[in-house]
């Protein structure tokens, strides 16, 4: 196949490497003609590096070095070409016009596709002759390492480009999933999940960030944290991604944006890419916060009150770990209540349990490196210390654990992280927008979750998630939480949360 890409910037250099590695020939063109030759020079040396690493022979690369073909003009002839690949600014005048010169320039059947990662496919396609020849094809940087690819029909796509460009996509190794032309697509839709949620912890101060990015790695198994990830990729570029979803679903309370990112942004607190961001970088950064030493009485004895499956798994674990676990609640135990979507504070008035001495603990946390103790504005900072120490100690047949101390809200800090999560990868599939398995897929590829997000949820089961949700819905009041559609139907009928199930499609062909 002949490829064109236009943009020989970061995008197009990785796009360039991707086609020529693969077998296809590539032409590379820029407005900036001095920015081809050197990019062509990029893709050679990311090619010979590729051959250091074994990743391909000498061979390989030579002649995929010889099929990457320097172009003098975005709009040259070229009846040869099959497909175009446009990775330009982010401009949708800019992008509407190089596509009409390419339609002067190239066959009628030659196909265009856009890398844009944020503007509507149908509106750049709106401006063309024949709008039907044009469809998204969603790169991630960079480009060769991230192997998943969001293939995006606009409103008047021919029914068979998007089929045909997902497996050219596939028989390059990479994963191609089809998404409607939405805001975010689907990967930067379903990010949205975990980072808006993160500022909403933060907004109300139930931990800082560091507790914040603990949690999400040592009980969530996510490789970074929310807010390293977000000085990772930057905060300029991530809050205008969570704008631009934002606005585009109508303002949707699930995906509401934080009021603290403006303040951010505006200071230049963009992460890595300028020293600071919610960590400091480079010579002069600071020293990461460690874990702080706990001194309480491990001794001390405690008080499970309830007998559900949480209560039930709590009590377990600490009789297992040597803890002193009463059967009835005396004058010094430690009252430990488990919160699944509600709060400590809820629960000390529904049960007239002690204030000064009931603490929560997030089940969630309960069998992972890390355990996660809230206390209230009534909590004794002594009896929390005794509880941190007991969760900390471990025993016999676990090794002690770290703990972090939030303030108490409904569902905790990993609660509320993974519940967002699922509910905005949940809502996604309710609107069609991608299949579950397509989803999760480009969930695990794109973001890098240990597993995709309904299948995150499934692992809870779609009856407990709901329980989670409609808590914290009820605790909070904030139309944030309103349990989906797609888990409350799946709670009822006894379905997977990774299941499409049956459609009016189905049924009346």
């Amino acid at each position: 196949m002949r490829i064109r890409i236009v943009g020989a910037g970061v995008m197009g250099r990785g796009i360039a490497q991707w086609a020529v590695v693969a077998g296809h020939t590539v032409e590379l063109c820029d407005v900036l003609r001095e920015a081809v030759p050197e990019a062509v020079g990029f893709v050679s040396s990311m090619i010979e590096r590729s051959v250091q690493k074994q990743r391909i022979t000498q061979e390989e690369a030579s002649a995929a070095v010889e099929r990457l073909v320097l172009l003098d003009s975005p709009a040259a002839p070229g009846d040869d070409v099959d497909l175009v690949i446009e990775a330009i600014v982010e401009n949708l005048s800019a992008k509407t016009d190089l596509f009409r010169q390419l339609e002067k320039a190239l066959p009628d059947r030659t196909v265009f596709a856009t890398n844009t990662s944020s503007l509507s496919v149908t509106q750049i396609a709106a401006g063309l002759s024949d709008p039907s020849r044009l469809a998204g094809l969603h790169f991630f940087n960079p480009v060769p390492l991230m192997k998943i690819v969001e293939v995006v029909p606009g409103a008047l796509t021919r029914p068979d480009i998007p089929t045909a460009l997902a497996a050219l996509v596939r028989e390059t190794g990479h994963a191609a999933v089809v998404v409607a032309d939405t805001p975010g697509f689907l990967i930067n839709h379903a990010g949205r999940g975990l980072v808006t949620e993160a500022f909403a912890l933060l907004e109300e101060s139930v931990a800082d960030v560091a507790d914040i990015d603990r949690v999400a790695r040592d009980v969530l198994g996510l490789r970074m944290g929310p807010f390293e990830l977000m000085d990772l990729t930057g905060l300029d570029i991530t809050a205008t991604v969570i704008d631009s979803v934002w606005q585009g679903f109508r303002h949707s309370d699930r995906l509401r944006p934080s009021y603290l990112t403006p303040n951010r942004v505006a200071a230049g607190l963009y992460g890595r890419k300028t020293g600071r961001g919610f960590y400091s970088y480079g010579a002069d950064a600071s020293a990461a916060p460690g874990e702080p030493s706990v001194d309480g009485d491990a001794a001390r004895p405690v008080y499970i009150p309830g007998t559900g499956p949480e209560a039930d798994a709590l009590r377990d674990a600490l009789h297992r770990e040597g803890a002193s676990v009463e059967a009835e609640l005396s004058e010094r135990a430690v009252v430990l209540v488990p919160t699944w979507g509600t709060t400590v504070a809820a629960t000390v008035a529904d049960e007239g349990l002690p204030a000064a001495r009931t603490l929560g603990v997030d089940p969630l946390s309960l069998n992972t490196p890390r355990r996660v103790l809230a206390v209230t504005p009534a909590s004794d900072p002594h009896v929390a210390r005794d509880a941190w120490a007991v969760l900390a100690k471990g025993g016999e047949s676990a090794a002690a654990r770290t703990v972090s101390v939030v303030r108490d809200t409904a569902g905790s800090v990993a609660q509320r992280l993974l519940c967002s999560v699922v509910s905005v990868a949940a809502s996604i599939a309710e609107r069609s927008i991608a299949s579950p398995h397509d989803i999760d897929l480009a969930v695990t590829a794109g973001l890098g979750y240990p597993v995709g997000p309904l299948a995150w949820g499934e692992r809870i089961g779609a009856t407990r998630l709901l329980t989670m949700q409609a808590a914290l819905h009820r605790s909070t009041g904030d139309p944030r939480y309103r349990p989906t559609r797609w888990v409350t139907e799946r709670a009822h009928l006894g379905l997977p949360l990774t299941a499409a199930g049956t459609s009016p499609s189905h049924v009346v062909p």
